[in-house]
Formats: structure tokens, sequence, C-alpha cells
């Protein structure tokens, strides 16, 4: 979830602040030092044979192997994951922003004269093409109006409901079935080889927490996400709750990352996965630390499977999960994988 370019259309800080206005260990730790477990292919086995599934391997093998010199005591394995274009589909728009958008025509029941005011009439329309034309203070009234005010639990039985029937547009499938296969069965490799897995997203940490259980094994404590507050107070019973609050504590995007993870994590991650300018500084960071590390990019460059878009390779521009050509040139100066979509991965989602 990234694009920072405003020459591109939404600008990505400004539309992540807007959300968040609105809004186990899956590998137990032994007593002595986890030994790799797994490094044959099998693990992956979604994944063709090539260099970005091999430097995997070869970097589970490192870490986890006590007479390797790279070697990572238990406690220190820790591999972070973007979510929105890393985990799953995140074109034509992302997951949360369509949330936000079907929320209107609830608020509207509530509250029948949005039916006549802007933007929510041009909502409420349908039309697609007068929706692309919403601006950004058209967008920041309806998220806020869609989600301030609202309980935590209130927020989430609302997240959970809609996510047992939205579907996509393309696939005609729910959201959380278009998850990318290959990137969950890299999550719980390294889970089994003693790494612990966060999801570090520029997404809303209260709406990812909803679903990451169940979809990606990841518990909601290990999910670092853009931030929002909360306020404390009593119901008309005495008990008490939290309400969502148009407060922005972080905003996890671009440089906020590294310290959604210090503040979230307190420890650099080893292993660090993204697919756009938006986690170039997540990249950066992990790759500072000592010893061995792990940063792999996801390339978008299968529109028969997936999408493709860039620009970086003479892709496709986008407004959402852009991969410059200066992140594929950092990329390669740097060591970090690039991982293409359509080269790399024999099926991009578990129903191919």
């Amino acid at each position: 979830m990234k694009s920072d370019d405003p020459s591109r259309g939404i600008d990505r800080r400004a539309l992540v602040s807007s959300l968040i206005l609105l809004p186990a260990l899956s590998a137990a730790l032994l007593s002595s030092p986890v030994q790799a477990q797994t490094t044959s292919s099998a693990s992956l086995a979604s994944w063709n044979d090539g260099p970005a599934k091999q430097a995997i391997l070869d970097f589970v093998r490192a870490t986890t192997d006590q007479g390797s010199p790279k070697f990572v005591p238990a406690d220190d394995r820790v591999a972070t994951f973007d979510q929105d274009g890393t985990l799953w589909v995140e074109h034509p728009i992302y997951t949360q922003i369509v949330y936000c958008l079907d929320r209107v025509s609830t608020l509207a029941t509530q509250k029948p004269e949005l039916k006549r005011i802007e933007p929510f009439k041009t909502v409420l329309s349908g039309d697609g093409e007068a929706l692309a034309k919403l601006s950004m203070h058209d967008l920041e009234t309806i998220l806020v109006a869609a989600l301030t005010g609202m309980p935590v639990e209130e927020f989430e039985a609302e997240v959970k409901k809609w996510l047992e029937t939205a579907t996509h547009p393309r696939w005609k499938r729910l959201y959380t079935d278009l998850t990318f296969q290959p990137m969950l069965e890299v999550q719980q490799y390294l889970r089994d080889n003693g790494f612990k897995t966060y999801i570090v997203t520029g997404g809303g940490q209260d709406f990812v927490r909803v679903y990451s259980q169940r979809v990606y094994g990841i518990p909601p404590e290990q999910v670092v996400g853009t931030m929002g507050g909360t306020k404390f107070g009593y119901d008309k019973n005495g008990k008490p709750f939290l309400t969502k609050e148009p407060k922005l504590l972080l905003n996890n995007d671009k440089a906020g990352k590294p310290e959604g993870i210090h503040l979230m994590i307190g420890r650099r991650p080893h292993a660090a996965f993204g697919n756009s300018d938006g986690d170039r500084e997540m990249l950066e960071y992990t790759g500072a630390g000592d010893g061995a590390r792990l940063m792999m990019l996801v390339l978008h460059d299968d529109d028969a499977r997936e999408y493709a878009y860039g620009p970086a390779r003479g892709l496709p521009d986008s407004k959402f999960g852009r991969f410059t050509a200066a992140l594929d040139d950092e990329a390669k100066k740097n060591g970090w994988t690039v991982i293409s979509m359509k080269n790399d991965w024999k099926r991009v989602f578990s129903f191919e």
C-alpha cells in the first residue's frame, strides 16, 4: 500500500492517515536453540526453482544451523511482511478502501440526509467515473464519517461480517481467498524453523487484526499497522469499553515502518518482505543489521494470473503499490532479491 506520488492520483500517506481516522507464536520456541527442521524444496511447493527460492532456503539453512557462522538465536528470529501487494491482491484498489466505501450505504440508512450530501451522494450513485474523481478531502470526509466514534468491538464485528461476503470484482471470490500461496508457504516455512512472523502494513492495524490469525496464522498481537487513537469510557451499565478516535498515532508506511517495528516488536528483523516504495525503509532497516539478512520484493509482472504494474522494468504505472525504477535499482545495489510473480511462482492462489 504505498503510492506517495501526488501526480499519480491518491496520495498514499494522506490516504492511510485518513483510513486510520476511521478506523500463537506458531512455532513454539524450545529451551535449546531451534534447529532447521525443513530445508527441502517441498516446503516451498508453489515456487519454481531459481534464485528467489534458493535465497530463502539458503537463508533459513544459514540462520538455523548451529555450526553456521550466520546462526541466529531463536529469540532473534524475526521476519516481517508487508500485506497489500505482498501477501494478497491490492488492485484495483486496496481492500480496506473498498470496505470504507461500502460502509457509506449503512451510514445512509442510519442518516438518510447523507443521500443528498456530497461526497456521499456520489458514492451511493455507483458511478465509477465520478468516484475516481473524488478528491482527498472527499475521501477523508467519507472515511471519518464511516468509522469514527465506533466502539472497538463494533468495528471488529463489522469488518468480520463484511469479509464474510465481500468479493473481488475480477475473481468473484472473497478477498481473504486472494492471498498469495507462495507467500503463505514462506511464512509457514519460517515458523517451522523458529522464526516469529509479523505483518507490518500501512493499512489500519485494527482492520488487519480481525483476520490475520485465520488467514495468515499470525495472531493480532503480531500485526503492526497504521494506528489510531482510542478513548476509554463506560457504557450505561458501567462496563468499560474503548472507542475509536479520529487521532493518528502512527502512519505505518515508508519511514513509519521501522518506527512501528521498534515500537511494537523491539527487535530488528532478520528477514523482510515487501513489494513497493512504501517498503523501502523497512528493507533498509533490516539490511542494516549484523549477520544474515534476507530482503525480498514481490514484482507484479503477471497480468494473466494477477496484475502487472511497476513502473519499473517497463511495466504500467500504478496508483497503488508502485514499484519504481529507483526501488529496482536500490534492490540491485543492496543485493535484495526481486521475486518475479510470473517466473518464480508456479501458482499465485491456492485455488489455481
